[in-house]
């Protein structure tokens, strides 16, 4: 059991690490787009949205693939099964249970699971803020100057 735990933790924070970085690079691309002047501020905000997604959903399944990769390496998956699609049922809570893991390895499927909701949670958290900061860059475009508690 204590080498479940220090495997998902050594996991966990692998991924917390590449989460962070990609969430500094996310937030630097939708800084420099929000810093450009538009005609059309609601086709900017929304490329600037589905870029931020994109970007968070690529890092989603790199931490997927690390999951995946250490399921490989300690065996924790049956002989034969699908160690992607078992991560991915895992990662995002599905919990299909149509493949579990081996008995000794038990512990990893809740442990990738709750990696994975914290992952979400984040990115959740990355993309209203990308939103609010491009919306308020946005409405200082269109009215230089003006705060935003002097528009009413």
């Amino acid at each position: 059991m204590v080498v479940q735990f220090l495997l998902g933790t050594l996991i966990s924070v692998i991924n917390i690490m590449i989460h962070a970085l990609v969430t500094v690079a996310a937030i630097d691309v939708a800084r420099t787009a929000g810093l450009r002047h538009t005609s059309r501020p609601r086709s900017h905000l929304m490329a600037v949205m589905v870029t931020i997604a994109v970007i968070l959903m690529v890092a989603h399944t790199v931490e997927v693939l690390v999951w995946a990769l250490a399921y490989a390496v300690v065996g924790a998956a049956p002989a034969g099964s699908d160690l992607l699609y078992f991560t991915f049922v895992n990662y995002t809570t599905l919990g299909y249970g149509d493949i579990t893991p081996l008995e000794g390895w038990r512990l990893t499927g809740p442990m990738t699971a709750m990696n994975g909701i914290l992952m979400f949670g984040w990115s959740t958290a990355v993309l209203f803020e990308v939103l609010r900061k491009t919306l308020e860059r946005l409405a200082w475009i269109v009215s230089p100057g003006t705060s935003s508690g002097d528009r009413g």
